[in-house]
């Protein structure tokens, strides 16, 4: 079944995260993808994620649904101009990549390559705009393309939504957006409060998939913690910091998130700190395989 079939077909929709590797070492990234076969119903890869340099999520997209899974290519604002984000997409369709996940991108200030400039010619409702227009056969410019490619768009959203971030979620839905991933999610009370206000403005076809990190140290809950869109709720924090097998009860935590959250949503998005060893594991413990 396709990805676009999965999000219309009512089934609980899970798909995982993959970076592309830093250089042209494909194996630990082919691995990745064994792991997931028969498990996710598509599998995003990364563009550039936090401003690291990676190989080229185009590339590594083609490669992985050569190895007969299908893709999610993330594609953000910060590296390329218009002209580029078009091409890439046509590029992308023609390849047989779909799925696209639109978003603005970390500033590369936070990653590898000092002095590095950021583009954002456009945002990212800019694009999800322009990626409609190039599904009607025609560029930005109202330049007639030479066939049109099939799209299937998706956004991204914090679950801690103020009144601009709820403005911004309506647009991105207005402007063709028809799944969300959400940031990772560790309190199910307060993604309940999320999803009432998104349940209010959104279609029956738009998808909520919830963004799940299993934790595997006290360390690395403190680091996602600082990060934008994340909060970690110091009751887990504390778990971690007594568990004398932290990986182990991370995977706990996000297994019993995932089957608090599954009613509210439709559908998760595994975001390993890793690899996807325990992927398989944590689905099998939130009851979903």
């Amino acid at each position: 079944m396709s990805f676009v079939s999965t999000l219309l077909s009512g089934k609980f929709i899970i798909t995982a995260e993959i970076s592309p590797p830093k250089g042209t070492d494909i194996s630990r990234m082919i691995r990745d993808v064994e792991l997931l076969k028969g498990i996710a119903d598509a599998v995003n890869v990364t563009d550039n994620q936090r401003g690291v340099m990676r190989m080229s999520p185009l590339a590594a997209c083609g490669i992985i649904q050569g190895k007969g899974i299908e893709t999610i290519m993330h594609i953000t604002c910060r590296d390329r101009n218009r002209i580029a984000l078009q091409s890439d997409i046509i590029g992308a369709a023609a390849l047989g990549i779909r799925n696209v996940l639109v978003m603005s991108g970390d500033h590369p200030v936070k990653g590898d390559h000092e002095g590095a400039k950021p583009v954002y010619d456009i945002d990212s409702i800019q694009l999800l705009g322009i990626l409609k227009k190039l599904t009607l056969g025609f560029d930005l410019a109202d330049n007639e393309l030479s066939g049109r490619p099939d799209l299937c768009v998706g956004a991204v959203t914090n679950t801690e939504l103020n009144e601009v971030g709820l403005i911004k979620l309506k647009k991105k839905i207005l402007m063709g957006a028809s799944f969300f991933q959400t940031q990772a999610v560790f309190d199910a009370k307060s993604f309940s409060g999320f999803m009432e206000k998104v349940n209010g403005i959104r279609s029956e076809k738009v998808k909520i998939i919830a963004g799940i990190i299993p934790l595997k140290s006290q360390k690395s809950a403190d680091f996602l913690s600082k990060l934008a869109g994340i909060k970690v709720p110091e009751d887990i924090v504390q778990k971690m910091k007594r568990s004398k097998d932290p990986e182990t009860c991370g995977m706990e935590i996000a297994a019993n998130i995932i089957k608090e959250i599954r009613p509210m949503c439709d559908g998760v998005h595994i975001m390993p700190v890793g690899k996807h060893e325990n992927t398989k594991m944590i689905l099998e413990m939130a009851e979903i395989l």
